[in-house]
Formats: C-alpha cells, structure tokens, sequence
C-alpha cells in the first residue's frame, strides 16, 4: 500500500521543524530512559535474565536466550552494572522506532504520520520508559516488527527475497520469546486474503522461509531436544492453566492496556486499528490486513485467556508497535479516502492529545521512581514490591561472616537472581530446588560448597515448604530479615545456617528437588490472591 502525499502532507519547512521536534523530543526522553537505567535496582526477572548471561546454555527452561544475548552485549560495554544489563532495552527502542518511521514513511510519504509513529511509543508508559527494563519482550520487539517491516517491502516491491529478511528477523524473534507465534494469523491473512495468493502459494519463497526461521530458531529446538522439550512443556502448562472464570483477571488485562499503553492512546489505536481491519479486508489490501491482524487477533486472544488466567503485564507487548504504525497510516488514509473534515480534525485531536498525555504521564511515573521520596501505591506497587533485596543481602553477608559459613542457598529463583547479582561471583549462590531451571548452568564453585557451612535465606513461609523433607541438612535458626521500600514491608527472610549438606545439581528428574511445574503453578495461584 502506498499512499501519496495529499493535503494532511505539510510543507517542506514546516515537515523539517516537526522532525527537528521529534528528534529533540526522542533524545530527551532517550536520557530519562538512561537516567532510570542507572538510578534503580535491578528487578528479580533482571537478575535472573542477567544470570543466564553468564552462562553457556543453548537455551533455558523459561524462555530462549536472546535476551540474555542482549543483556551480554550491554554488559560488554558498561560491565556487571544496572545501566550494562538494561542498555540493551535502550537500544531496541531506538531500532524500534526507526523501523517504525521507515514503515510509516513508506506507505504515506507523509512527514507528520511518521512523527506520530514514532512519538507514540514514547506516550505509552512501557516503551517510553519501561523498555529499560530487560525482559524477554524487549529483546523480541525490534525483530518482531522488522519482521512486519520487511513484509511491508514484500508488499511494496513484489520481491520475494523479502520472505527471506521477514524469515531471519522471525526466527530472531522467536530467539527471543515464543508469543511472537501470535503474529502468525496475521502473516497467513497477508498471504491468502489478497488477490496475489495464487503467486505466493506457487513461489518457493514463503516456504524457504519458514525454513530460515526454523534455522535461525534451532538453538531453541536443540535444547529441548537434548531436554525432554523441557521450556515447550513449561510454557505450555502456562498457556494451558486454567484457575476458573475471573473477572479480576479481565479487569486485571484491560487495566494494564490503559496503562502500559496509555489512557487516551490505547482508545485512539484500537480505533485506527478497526478503522484499517475495515479497510483492509473490505478491499483485500495486503499491509492493512497484515498490520491490523497481528494486533487484533493477539489482542482478543490474551483476553480470551484473561477470563481464566492473568495475563503478564509485558505479554501484550510485542503487538503495540504495530498499532501505532497502523495509526499513523490510518489518518493518512482518512484523507485520501475524502473522509470528512470533522473526522480528520477529531482524529488529529485525539492523536496529539494521546502523545502529549502520554509523555507527560511517563515523565510523572520517572520522576516518582528517581525523585519521590514516599510510596503511594503500598505493597502493590510494581517497583517498589521488588525492591530492597540490598538490605537482605547485608544481613546474608553478616550471617556468613559470623559462622564462617563459604556459600549461600535459596529457594526461589527470585532470592537466587537477586543473591546472585549482588554477590556479583564473591560467593557462591545456589537455588537447591527447582534444579530443572538451571539445566546446562556452570559450575558455581562446588569446592567451596563441600564440606563447608551455608547460609539460607528464603522469605517466609518458604523455609516451612515440604521440599524441606528431602533436604537433610542440619538447620540452625539465625534470624530475620525484613525487605523494605521507602518504609513499606514486603516480605520477611528467614536466615539460617545449614551443615552436613551438599546441594545436588543435577537430581534426577523426579526429585521434588528438580520439578518446577508445581511451584510454577503455585505461583500463579499466589499472584491471583
């Protein structure tokens, strides 16, 4: 789909300013992003990810290695700090963007629709500030939408060696997070709606394409085959659990598209989005049905699951970024289609209103995390709930030097990221349950755990679990720690010394010392309340 310049277009001089605008907009909020990065404690996902940066496994139980990839490539140039490991999320917003501006350009030719483009993800609280932030997704969303970037050029051009770019960048995605599966109904519409699907479905491209995808994704496989499919059969016990019907967790997703989106842009993109679905399918135009589709369909899937499972807050995610390009176009289109002037002025109204909103809102949020002394949200706020593992990691630190004690053990992966990251090597930290999340892990120095004391530290009620019942180490009492963010309990540590133990690495696959599907689902009832 391309569109020609038409009276929405603006003129030379004033379509230079509005890119000067938006270039010194990006650069300041670029610098909030790397102020954050710096300023705030890793999180416990962060830690965990960070954990698997240093290791040499193919893949992991929970997710594919490409963010720990990405954490490796921060980390290379700013070390084993907060900004190294999230610098990765700093860049992929940046890459994001520009493929968003090449898209929109593309199909509009229009300097203010690519502004729009690229301005919105900076509106929307997770990517104008929370791409700092490393997860999964975030190493997924620049390959996921140069994916849809390089189909927008199949489109353009006829080329079908673009199968082959949207295969690679594909494959790179699914490197990254397996939800991106979830773009698939739109890249099947792409193909057999439009009028083109007889030369797709003759012309090997497509399908040598999937091939290069499965090549790129083989690292994945690999693993699992060499694990029993161990992180298929994880992430399909979270696809497929099912607590009953729940109107919290509907509640629960929808609030978090208003948020993480934003109040005013999540309303103004799904109505670009229903407004080019429309379009598309009505007229079997290929990028319309391709950009519409691979929000639309992600979207009312994870509300279909949101009745009976609370959808993560970043699961979502990966789907925006094309809504806003679709956006942007559509108010292109609203003109050339002779759309009514009221229509067009409405549409550009609410457009500016939900970037200016939106930026605004995010800069409150960064300056209540950097600056603000106090906690308004208690112990649901989502930064603050996993705060202050720095005052457990004193009181850790007190315990080994007072017993002597050489090493450190867990059970959580939380405890055990966050142990990890702020030991950074200077003791050995081990999760001794759950080993079936750490398969292919290095050795983290045996021989300064055998024979020697450790120091426990696990929150409350866990060092009362019954996984304890095949552990027989001697257990002495030495405390509690409390966790703490700007004056508000979040948990409390139990701190003890264990002897005439070793921790076994690599138990055998039915010890409750390996299994992680239980506690997986334990935790999911926990988030539920």
């Amino acid at each position: 789909m391309t569109i020609a310049p038409d009276i929405s277009a603006k003129p030379d001089g004033a379509g230079r300013r509005l890119i000067l605008m938006a270039v010194v907009v990006i650069a300041a909020m670029t610098l909030l992003r790397i102020v954050y990065a710096s300023a705030l404690e890793l999180r416990t996902d962060e830690a965990y990810y960070w954990t698997w940066s240093k290791e040499g496994a193919l893949s992991f139980l929970d997710h594919p290695p490409g963010i720990a990839w990405l954490i490796r490539f921060g980390t290379a140039i700013f070390g084993d700090t907060t900004l190294g490991v999230r610098f990765g999320g700093i860049v992929a917003m940046l890459v994001t963007q520009l493929l968003l501006a090449d898209i929109v350009r593309r199909l509009t030719h229009d300097t203010r629709a690519v502004v729009f483009a690229v301005l919105m993800p900076e509106a929307a609280l997770y990517y104008g500030l929370l791409m700092a932030k490393v997860a999964p997704d975030v190493a997924m969303i620049p390959f996921a939408v140069a994916m849809i970037w390089s189909l927008v050029r199949l489109a353009q051009g006829g080329d079908g060696r673009w199968w082959l770019a949207a295969g690679l960048f594909g494959g790179l995605a699914m490197l990254s997070k397996f939800t991106v599966i979830l773009f698939a109904p739109a890249i099947a519409a792409f193909l057999l709606v439009p009028d083109w699907r007889m030369r797709w479905l003759r012309s090997p491209y497509p399908y040598l394409a999937v091939l290069v995808a499965l090549a790129v994704f083989s690292p994945v496989l690999i693993w699992n085959v060499q694990h029993d499919w161990a992180s298929i059969r994880f992430q399909g016990v979270r696809a497929t659990t099912n607590y009953g019907i729940s109107l919290r967790t509907v509640g629960d997703y929808i609030g978090l598209q208003f948020g993480l989106v934003g109040f005013v842009m999540l309303p103004v993109v799904l109505s670009g989005l229903a407004m080019t679905a429309w379009r598309g399918y009505r007229t079997r135009e290929p990028v319309a049905i391709l950009l519409s589709t691979a929000v639309l369909v992600p979207f009312l899937y994870f509300l279909v699951k949101s009745l009976t499972l609370r959808v993560g807050d970043t699961w979502p995610m990966f789907m925006w970024p094309v809504g806003f390009a679709a956006t942007a176009v559509n108010f292109v289109v609203l003109s050339r289609d002779g759309r009514s002037a009221r229509l067009i002025r409405s549409s550009l109204f609410w457009i500016k209103t939900a970037i200016a909103s939106g930026i605004a809102f995010v800069v409150i949020v960064f300056l209540y995390y950097v600056a603000a002394p106090f906690n308004l949200l208690g112990k649901i706020d989502p930064i603050g709930a996993e705060a202050g593992y720095e005052q457990v990691a004193a009181r850790v630190q007190a315990a080994l030097d007072e017993t002597g004690a050489t090493w450190i053990a867990t059970t959580d992966y939380r405890t055990y990221a966050m142990m990890r990251w702020l030991f950074r090597g200077r003791v050995p930290v081990i999760e001794i349950n759950e080993r079936g999340r750490f398969q292919d892990f290095a050795d983290p120095g045996m021989d300064r755990i055998k024979g020697h004391a450790g120091i426990y530290v696990g929150r409350e009620p866990d060092n009362r679990a019954p996984v304890w019942a095949s552990i027989p180490a001697k257990r002495e009492e030495l405390g509690q720690v409390e966790r703490r963010w700007r004056g508000v309990l979040t948990d409390t540590y139990a701190i003890e010394k264990l002897t005439g133990w070793t921790p076994e690495l690599s138990p055998p696959k039915d010890s409750p010392l390996f299994q992680w599907r239980v506690l997986a689902g334990e935790f999911e009832k926990r988030e539920l309340g």
